[in-house]
């Protein structure tokens, strides 16, 4: 046992891929990037498609899709898909898509290794995704995947912090005190969610660089009844 564990709690939060392995052995792991991987799965997979994590953008990710056959996302404004929660609102059932995240995708496939059942939530669906998880395992780590310093450090974001909050405000049994901080948090700002996230420094990023669009899709509380589950290859919604 390691005093990071949190192992005495049914429900435990710790921030990026290191929590995976740091936090005790759970059923269910959920993996939280509001902006934008987690909330660009919610988006896809609600609409029937499948969203594959891929940890880096590199000249391995076009082999990895082409082998799944599959989309790969690249860059906003250069590719038709990309980390924009907006450019998957029109796909189609039976579309696939691999989409590169140093953040969500990363935890998401150190998670699968681990042998948990995965989700991938947001503030769209955290209450689906909780209840989903409450069915699926008894333990749940929720892991907010944070984003990074430009020296590649981690970096908390507010929007994270957010999502994992409004999961586990959703989840039964008890919390450890990371978990319980996260809810607060959550509930401090559940009636202002759409301006709070505008006004971080996350939402200030994606405000200069004009996609308005994805902070609102990304501010919306539970308007998505989806809860995608990775099936060791893709995100999908496993009520389709």
């Amino acid at each position: 046992m390691s005093v990071f564990d949190q192992h005495a709690w049914a429900c435990r939060c710790e921030w990026g891929p290191g929590a995976v392995a740091a936090l005790a052995p759970a059923g269910v792991v959920i993996v939280v990037d509001v902006l934008s991987f987690t909330t660009c799965v919610d988006v896809a997979a609600s609409r029937g498609g499948a969203m594959l994590p891929y940890a880096w953008k590199d000249p391995s990710a076009v082999e990895f899709a082409r082998t799944h056959g599959a989309e790969l996302a690249g860059r906003h404004h250069l590719a038709r898909y990309s980390l924009s929660a907006s450019s998957f609102l029109d796909v189609q059932p039976g579309f696939r898509c691999v989409l590169p995240s140093p953040n969500g995708a990363r935890v998401s496939l150190a998670a699968a290794e681990s042998g948990a059942v995965v989700f991938a939530a947001c503030l769209r669906n955290a209450r689906a995704v909780a209840a989903a998880a409450a069915r699926a395992g008894a333990s749940v780590n929720v892991v907010p995947a944070g984003e990074r310093w430009a020296d590649g450090s981690l970096r908390p974001c507010l929007e994270d912090w957010l999502g994992a909050g409004a999961v586990l405000a959703g989840l039964p049994g008890s919390r450890s005190p990371e978990a319980d901080a996260a809810v607060a948090v959550f509930e401090r700002h559940r009636d202002s969610l759409a301006s709070t996230i505008r006004q971080c420094s996350s939402g200030r990023e994606l405000e200069e660089k004009g996609q308005l669009d994805d902070l609102v899709l990304a501010s919306a509380l539970d308007v998505s009844a989806c809860a995608p589950r990775f099936d060791g290859v893709a995100f999908v919604n496993q009520d389709r």
